[in-house]
């Protein structure tokens, strides 16, 4: 009997991303998209969010009862245990909102949940860069900072199931998201022109040749050494997996996030662990949410 396909959400501060996806990790279709309206009422972004999950159906002509279950891979922070959206700044009406109960609830069949950055590197474990790896350290750099930890392909939740949620920590009197995120890109190339601009248009600046763009994307792989830097010397991974919408523009930023980063690690890690890029791409979220489902039927 061929196995029901999965459907993996990717809620996030800027954007809903459903896609369906096979046990095997294939892609089915095309992913439909919708903003997410963060600050928007919570009635209105779980209408979106339902809406995304059934325009994702009717893209590839599925119904809910053809898919095995739902996973949701949230911006954070969660309660995964208990299915909660707990105080999370970029989605600030939905604060200790029960949205697996809700969204089970909707649709009757089984619905998952986990925090996006673990679901980014859990499905890059399954279907991607971090494949064949026992341990496994990933960054998703976009609104946020991001980061989980996967080993032998099992999130690495910690006591509070909060390990590896690193955005808070303390950094040149702020925290280290306040640099390492698309808003500290923006806020550290208005320094430098004061000019407002967005990170991506910071980094088609930067192709084009502007010596303050390229000059903020220089500091900014500093900022990031320093962030990767803690994990690979606490964690020890084989491989740490960049993900997120500003790692697109790695090849502005990964010289110099090198070049600190490899400063400041142990000296084997320093010669062995690899730094690398995304394969999923855009899609790692949502596959990495699919991944949820996948791991309750082993």
């Amino acid at each position: 009997m061929r196995q029901k396909a999965i459907l993996g959400v990717d809620l996030g501060g800027t954007k809903i991303m459903c896609g369906l996806v096979t046990p095997k990790g294939k892609v089915l279709g095309k992913p439909y998209t919708i903003p997410t309206g963060g600050k928007d009422t919570k009635k209105i972004i779980i209408n979106r969010l339902f809406n995304a999950i059934e325009q994702a159906l009717s893209i590839v002509r599925l119904n809910i009862t053809d898919i095995s279950g739902i996973g949701i891979g949230a911006t954070g922070p969660l309660d995964m245990k208990e299915g909660l959206i707990l105080e999370c700044p970029f989605l600030p009406t939905l604060n200790n909102y029960p949205i697996r109960e809700v969204v089970h609830e909707r649709f009757d069949i089984p619905v998952f949940l986990d925090n996006d950055a673990n679901c980014f590197v859990l499905g890059e474990c399954y279907f991607g860069s971090g494949k064949g790896y026992g341990t496994v350290m990933g960054y998703t750099l976009g609104t946020g900072l991001g980061c989980a930890t996967v080993i032998n392909k099992k999130i690495f939740t910690g006591a509070t199931q909060h390990t590896c949620e690193v955005w808070p920590s303390p950094y040149r009197n702020e925290t280290i998201e306040d640099f390492v995120s698309g808003r500290g890109i923006s806020r550290m190339y208005k320094d430098l022109s004061g000019k407002n601009k967005s990170a991506r248009e910071i980094a088609q600046l930067a192709y084009h040749g502007d010596r303050q763009a390229r000059q903020t994307w220089e500091n900014f792989g500093e900022h990031l050494g320093c962030a990767l830097s803690w994990g690979i010397n606490t964690i020890d991974p084989y491989i740490v997996i960049l993900g997120g919408s500003i790692a697109n523009a790695m090849d502005l930023f990964a010289p110099s996030m090198e070049r600190f980063l490899r400063k400041y690690i142990c000296k084997v890690p320093a010669e062995k662990t690899k730094v690398v890029k995304t394969m999923l791409g855009e899609h790692a979220g949502f596959i990495g949410a699919a991944c949820l489902v996948i791991q309750s039927q082993t």
